[in-house]
Parts: structure tokens; C-alpha cells; sequence
């Protein structure tokens, strides 16, 4: 099998290989030298009593061609068609990293569905994918298991809610209907059941096929927030002032998008406490992390807009500082920018700081977008472009 190095696929070589009419072949052959990270689904095991056809490798061929055969599927519009389709290839491919053997025998990989977003976000971060396309890709993977046990839980109407958010309720569920298909397993009819139920609970909660409306953005914030908040609360909304929250990698752009964008206000920078303080980047940054939240903390005590200037690449990193805002009653905005690849490598170049690129490298494999029920408004700009 000839390998592709993974740094050379292309988005646009993922686009050749979405099966076409008129006889919708999936070419496997050229689709599974692509990552290294496929060919290790073959030597991965899985539960029988779940998946007695074997190794992920072959569920995953056999989800990928049942997705295929769907004429719901097949009718798709082609970006869509293509989103679902490479979710499909790339669903599992986080079970290598946490498949596990029980003591009783059993065979568990916990955790899998994060993991695999993570990685299929690398893996399309490289190849160039455009970012909306990506992040439902990563979206659907994250979910992929929601629509078989979406109607067992206590309240199913509030998952599909919050789920609505995170990626589109009638992909995640035909891409369920083929995950169900794509394994030999006691209990199949039963998984093609709920997911049937799960597409009724998504259209009865009114987001079938797009988010959910909540009243305004406050009601949105405090649902993700509380879980005994009705999604049909409406809000009061009496901000005592607005921060805005920047994520992005380094090199991003994050200071010239300040400046440009948001020149009037104070800034809260971690960088600058650094600098101030005499830390190095690398070790223990508490000392740092105290002195910046103390900072903010003045600003939200006097009702001032300010700016929080970090990397914030992950949901983990930015639940501090947003807590931390929403105890003092701000409206947040996170901006979030991520330039092409060859101009963050160059502004990154350009920092008083380089950044190492191993560093860069590492920090992409942890890299997660804001989400847009994070905040009261989350802006996302990629390449320039405000989305």
C-alpha cells in the first residue's frame, strides 16, 4: 500500500474521493493510505457483543458503504454529502487511543468520540478543509453515539436542544442509522429503532435540522449553564458591561486584531503579566494566571469593558475566565481567529516571542473552536474573514 505523507492530502483531494453517481463507489483503496491513522483501525479490537464483524477498520468500511447506499444520503446537497461522508471514514478513528480491556474481558474505549474529533480536526487543519465543514465534521463525531441511547436518558428533550448547537440533529442521525447498519451485533434492530426516535425527539424539540431558538442570547447562555433552565425562558438581559474574550493559537493575530478592532479598551493580557512579572512561558503559571484574574476582576468591579487577551484554544481553558465573567454579569463576545496556515506560521515568525513550531504543533492537536452557545456571541475569523 503506497502512503500518502499526511502533511500532502488536500482538501481538495478529499472532495475527488465523495462517491458520485452513477454507481457511488467508495474508492478504499485510494481513501485508506491517507492517514496513518486509518491503517490502525485494523489492528484495533472491539467488543463482540457490540461489533462481533471484528477490528474497527472493517466497521468503519462497512458503516462508510451502508452510509453510501442511503438515498438520504445520496440526495444531500455536496457539501453536505462530503461532511457526512469523511465523518463516517473518520468516526472511530479515536479508538486506537482508547480502547481498553476490561477485567471481565470486555473491551471498552471510553472517551472515544472526543478523541476522534480531536484528531480528525488535526488531520483537516493540515489538509487545508474550510472551517465551517470542518468543525460540523468534528461536530458529528463528537455526537456520533448520542442517537442510540438519545431517548433512554431522563430528558432527552434538553440533549437534543444542547446537541443542536453542536452539529446538525438530521446528519447526526443518519450518520447513526449507518453506524447501526455498519456492525453484526444481537441487538441492531433495537439501535435502528432509537435512532428513529431520537430524529422524532430532535423535530419535537423544534430543532430538526438547525439550533435551536432560544429567546435571546442570555436565555442560550444560562441553559448551557444551569440544567434546570427551560429552554423557553426568556431572559432578562442587563449586562454591567461587555469583555471580549480572544482564542486563537500564537502567531494568530490576536494583538493586531485588538488593535485594530478594539483600540479604546483596556486589555488583560497574559502575555503582558508574563513579561511584567518575569515568568518564563514554560513551568508553573499561577503566579501569572493570579495577577491577570485579580486585573480583571478590577475591571468587572468598576462595570468597564475590557478585553481578555489569551490563547483559549479549548473549551477547559476557556470555562475559567467565562465563569469568572458571568459571576460578575458581563456580556461575553469570544473572537476567535485562525489565518491560513502559512500565515500564522509567518506572523509567529515575526512575534518578539517565536513560538517553536513543535509547540504549535502540539497546541493543534488540543485546538477546539468555540462553540457558539459558549458565549452571548462568538465571532470566528478565518483567513480574514469574518464568519
Amino acid at each position: 500500500m503506497i502512503r500518502m505523507p499526511s502533511d500532502q492530502v488536500t482538501f481538495e483531494a478529499l472532495e475527488q474521493l465523495v462517491p458520485v453517481a452513477p454507481d457511488w463507489r467508495v474508492a478504499w483503496d485510494r481513501i485508506w493510505p491517507l492517514w496513518p491513522e486509518l491503517s490502525l483501525l485494523d489492528n484495533c479490537q472491539q467488543d463482540p457483543v457490540h461489533h462481533a464483524e471484528g477490528d474497527v477498520g472493517r466497521h468503519t468500511r462497512m458503516v462508510v458503504d451502508a452510509l453510501v447506499s442511503l438515498p438520504d444520503w445520496r440526495q444531500l446537497d455536496p457539501g453536505n454529502r462530503s461532511c457526512l461522508f469523511w465523518a463516517a471514514v473518520l468516526h472511530d478513528v479515536g479508538k486506537p487511543a482508547t480502547t481498553r480491556a476490561e477485567d471481565d474481558g470486555r473491551i471498552t474505549s471510553r472517551g472515544h468520540s472526543r478523541v476522534g474529533a480531536s484528531i480528525a480536526r488535526r488531520l483537516l487543519w493540515h489538509a487545508g478543509a474550510p472551517f465551517v465543514w470542518r468543525e460540523q465534521l468534528c461536530g458529528l463525531i463528537v455526537t456520533h453515539q448520542l442517537p442510540f441511547w438519545l431517548i433512554e436518558r431522563g430528558n432527552p428533550e434538553r440533549l437534543a436542544i444542547e446537541t443542536s448547537w453542536k452539529c446538525r440533529p438530521d446528519l447526526l442521525c443518519l450518520h447513526a442509522e449507518a453506524d447501526a447498519m455498519g456492525r453484526i451485533c444481537a441487538d441492531q434492530d433495537g439501535i435502528l429503532v432509537n435512532v428513529g426516535l431520537a430524529r422524532q425527539v430532535f423535530e419535537d424539540a423544534g430543532c430538526g435540522t438547525e439550533p435551536f431558538a432560544f429567546a435571546n442570547d442570555e436565555s442560550r447562555v444560562a441553559f448551557f449553564e444551569r440544567p434546570d433552565r427551560d429552554p423557553r425562558y426568556v431572559a432578562f438581559e442587563d449586562f454591567r458591561c461587555r469583555v471580549t474574550v480572544m482564542s486563537g493559537l500564537p502567531g494568530a493575530g490576536k494583538d493586531t486584531w485588538i488593535a485594530r478592532n478594539r483600540p479604546e479598551l483596556p486589555v488583560v493580557s497574559l502575555d503582558a503579566v508574563r513579561e511584567e512579572l518575569g515568568e518564563p512561558a514554560t513551568g508553573n503559571q499561577g503566579r501569572v494566571i493570579q495577577a491577570a484574574y485579580e486585573a480583571a476582576r478590577q475591571h468587572l468591579r468598576k462595570g468597564q469593558d475590557f478585553v481578555w487577551n489569551a490563547t483559549n484554544i479549548s473549551a477547559q481553558l476557556r470555562g475559567r475566565p467565562l465563569r469568572l465573567l458571568r459571576d460578575y454579569g458581563a456580556r461575553v463576545e469570544i473572537v476567535y481567529l485562525e489565518p491560513s496556515q502559512a500565515a500564522l506560521h509567518a506572523q509567529n515568525r515575526s512575534r518578539d516571542a517565536v513560538v517553536p513550531e513543535a509547540v504549535i504543533d502540539d497546541l493543534v492537536r488540543k485546538l477546539e473552536p468555540p462553540g457558539r452557545w459558549e458565549a452571548h456571541k462568538v465571532t470566528h475569523v478565518v483567513e480574514g474573514c469574518t464568519l
